[in-house]
């Protein structure tokens, strides 16, 4: 007696099956550096890390440990924000060690009572990217809304700190090495 062709024909129909899969609503991913697009977590696309978030202290915490502190205001469907994600990736590499870092998505702080000088959202003024440096006492050394130029900052820290990690650096500058990635550079 002869094979039936039924399991050829379902064999060839699973093969057709899984091509059309493949290929049906197979449009790239696209992220974009200059849109408002939620691409995912911006300091892993497009500074290169992803260890920024979360972040490893809060405000409350560094301000107890009498911790310098830079919290950064963002949003990850923000183009403002995504240009501006380097600098804090920059700021990660000099002061990693010696200040805490405190990225936050503004997500949380919208449309809540601020609940004290240790709370993020006594802060935030509604703009992204927003940047405030802290000293150790809990004073606020420098508020910045926008593409706050990166030596502003380290100069802000320094005087919280005492520390100068880019002596001899000179000023600094933002290239972009590819089409999503960016990085800060000494300018020259």
């Amino acid at each position: 007696m002869p094979p039936s062709p039924a399991p050829l024909l379902h064999r060839l129909l699973g093969l057709v099956l899984v091509l059309l899969i493949a290929t049906a609503g197979g449009s790239p991913a696209q992220a974009a550096l200059t849109t408002n697009s939620y691409d995912g977590n911006i300091y892993a696309l497009y500074a290169g890390n992803g260890s920024l978030v979360p972040p490893r202290s809060s405000l409350e915490q560094a301000m107890a440990d009498h911790r310098a502190a830079v919290v950064v205001y963002y949003l990850d469907d923000s183009a403002d924000s995504k240009q501006f994600s380097p600098v804090l990736n920059e700021l990660q590499r000099l002061w990693g060690r010696s200040v805490e870092l405190i990225p936050l998505t503004t997500d949380a702080l919208q449309n809540r009572p601020e609940t004290g000088p240790t709370d993020p959202a006594h802060y935030w003024k509604g703009e992204i990217p927003q940047v405030v440096v802290f000293d150790p006492q809990g004073e606020v050394i420098l508020e910045g809304s926008g593409q706050v130029d990166i030596d502003v900052i380290n100069a802000a820290l320094t005087r919280a700190t005492g520390l100068d990690p880019t002596a001899g650096a000179g000023t600094s500058t933002t290239r972009s090495f590819n089409e999503l990635n960016s990085e800060v550079v000494p300018a020259g």
